[in-house]
This record gives C-alpha cells, sequence and structure tokens, in this order.
C-alpha cells in the first residue's frame, strides 16, 4: 500500500480557519511569490484540494503554502489558497503565518514589538507582532495601498462600490438589499453575495492600475450597524466561491476603510473597528494617504489576533478514489 503524509498546523484568527503547510508538500517553483503561486495552480493544486475539501477540510477553509521571499528584504513569503483557488492576499491570514512563525521558530522573537516583513501576491507587507509573557498577543500589518475602483456601480440591482484592499471587493449596503448581517441568514447571503460579484464581472474588467496580475472580484462586502458601540461597521464577506468569512476580513477591512475614507467619515485619530459576523473584531488605521496611477489611496494598518487550534499528519492512500478531497 502506498501512502505520503501532509503535515499541517491550523490557527484562526476572529474565527476563520487558517491551515499552514509545514510538510509533505512539493516546493513550489518559481523566482517571485507570483510566479509561485502560478505553479501551484498549475502543478501542485491537489494538495490544496486535499487540504480544503472534505474529508480532511470543509468549503471555507483557508490555507497558505510558505514559500521564500521574493529578496533578502523579507523574511518569509506565502501563497494562500482557499475553495476557489489561489488568492492575492489575505489579511486574517498573513496575521496567523505571522504568529505561527514566531511561535515556531521560523523568525526569532523577543518580548515586545517584532518586525516580520512577508511577500504576498499582492506586494510586500511590514508587520508587527507584538509578545507579552512570551506569547504573540496580535499582530499588525501594513498593507498594500487601498482606493476605490469606482463608486455606484449597478450589479444585479443592487448599487455597489468597487474598491481594493489587497484583493478587489464589491462592497454593499446590508440593510439596501435587506439581508440582516447574522448567521442566519448565511445562505442568502452566500446567494446574493455571489449573484452581485458574477453582474460585475459579466460587464466591467476589473484590474489594478498598476499590477496587470491584480484583476478581478474576490468578494462581495456587505455592511451594515455594528451590535454596540464599540466598532464603527459590522460586516460579513461572501468571496472566492460563496465562501463565508468568520474574521472581519483584513483586506476586506482596508477595503472598507478606502470607501470610508472617499466618503470624508474615516478619521486620522480615532482606529476603525470592523466587527465580524461573529463579532470579532479588526481594527485599522491610515498609516499614510497616496496615489495608485490616477486614484487616491489610502496605506491601511490591520490588527488582530491569532489562536493555534491544531497540529495534523494526514495521511493520503494513493489508491484512494477520493484522495484529493471533494465537495458536495
Amino acid at each position: 500500500m502506498s501512502r505520503r503524509t501532509v503535515s499541517v498546523v491550523d490557527y484562526h484568527t476572529g474565527g476563520e480557519p487558517f491551515r499552514i503547510v509545514t510538510g509533505g508538500a512539493p516546493p513550489l517553483e518559481g523566482a517571485t511569490i507570483l510566479e509561485r503561486r502560478r505553479f501551484a495552480r498549475e502543478h501542485v493544486d491537489n494538495v490544496r484540494r486535499l487540504l480544503v475539501f472534505e474529508p480532511r477540510g470543509h468549503a471555507d477553509m483557508y490555507g497558505c503554502h510558505v514559500v521564500p521571499p521574493n529578496d533578502d528584504g523579507a523574511d518569509l513569503g506565502v501563497v494562500f489558497f482557499h475553495n476557489e483557488g489561489y488568492s492575492t492576499a489575505c489579511g486574517h491570514g498573513t496575521i496567523a503565518l505571522v504568529t505561527w512563525a514566531l511561535d515556531a521558530g521560523v523568525v526569532g522573537r523577543r518580548e515586545g514589538q517584532n518586525r516580520v516583513v512577508v511577500d504576498v501576491p499582492s506586494g510586500r507587507l511590514e508587520t508587527w507582532a507584538h509578545v507579552e509573557d512570551d506569547r504573540v498577543r496580535s499582530v499588525r500589518f501594513r498593507n498594500v495601498p487601498a482606493f476605490v475602483w469606482a463608486k455606484g456601480v449597478e450589479a444585479a440591482g443592487r448599487v455597489v462600490d468597487v474598491a481594493f484592499g489587497g484583493a478587489f471587493y464589491a462592497i454593499v449596503d446590508s440593510d439596501a438589499v435587506g439581508l440582516p448581517i447574522d448567521a442566519a441568514h448565511r445562505p442568502e447571503l452566500r446567494r446574493v453575495g455571489m449573484e452581485i460579484k458574477d453582474a460585475i464581472e459579466s460587464v466591467h474588467e476589473i484590474t489594478h492600475p498598476l499590477e496587470r496580475g491584480l484583476h478581478g472580484i474576490y468578494g462581495t462586502i456587505f455592511t451594515g450597524p455594528p451590535s454596540d458601540e464599540g466598532a464603527d461597521l459590522r460586516n460579513v464577506t461572501v468571496f472566492a466561491d460563496a465562501e463565508v468569512d468568520r474574521s472581519p476580513c483584513g483586506t476586506g477591512t482596508a477595503a472598507v476603510m478606502a470607501v470610508v475614507e472617499a466618503m470624508g467619515l474615516l478619521s486620522d485619530t480615532k482606529p476603525f473597528v470592523h466587527e465580524s459576523l461573529i463579532g470579532t473584531r479588526f481594527t485599522g488605521r491610515v498609516s499614510a494617504r497616496t496615489v495608485v496611477g490616477e486614484l487616491e489611496a489610502i496605506v491601511p494598518e490591520i490588527e488582530g489576533s491569532a489562536w493555534i487550534t491544531g497540529e495534523h499528519t494526514f495521511l493520503v492512500d494513493d489508491d484512494d478514489p477520493l484522495k484529493n478531497g471533494f465537495r458536495i
């Protein structure tokens, strides 16, 4: 009998799962993160499928391959994956990845602030992990510039804004579509989120002004009033193939901040607190303002915390007809 193993470490960030491949997967070839991402999609996609899909995962699972950085200016690189394929960025995953890198000794840590630089497909991110009592308490990352690509776009009978926060999102007011942001409405949120995403992509070619490899709508973000006065907005992000983010969504928070900034409502002195479907929170701040092409942009910093949930060694029997997982 022929068997192989794939080892992972699982974390959650704000409730959203994140699976880090630590052994058993072939190396991803390429000179840059984008080249390694392409190699994963074309040659190693069976690893993504067996870790994301049943019986080892589920349709809302997220994960990554840890890879070398683009050059000596970063500490590590990452290729993110999910139920549809490979994303350009992942905020909750970045927080979990940096926490793991410090926990596992991949990057040295000390009490106080620890700077860790990560190359992700959308660019290079500076992060700062706060370590207290020999434990990573939180991770803050300075994201790539976030901007509004278009305001007031009609999509499937709804009016949305399209913004970039590491990936492109359609952002819509939940009250305007008559869908409360709660767990009971997940089926409808999934359906409407995908309708909006598909409607925009059927009409508009959405591409980053400076990087042609960053294109297309990644997901739909529904925003609404927070559950209490400690947060500014509540949201749920439906992304990839109708995956529902349990966390406040890191890149989504950056995109929402860009929309709030365009409305003239983003404070320079008060943090922007973004609440998730389950009540967890990310905190955002504007570290700078800039332009991307001809579009005004902000450079946001997003902060959250991650917790380890397990270490696993999965067995893969080469004779198993479902060895690469399945979806229903």
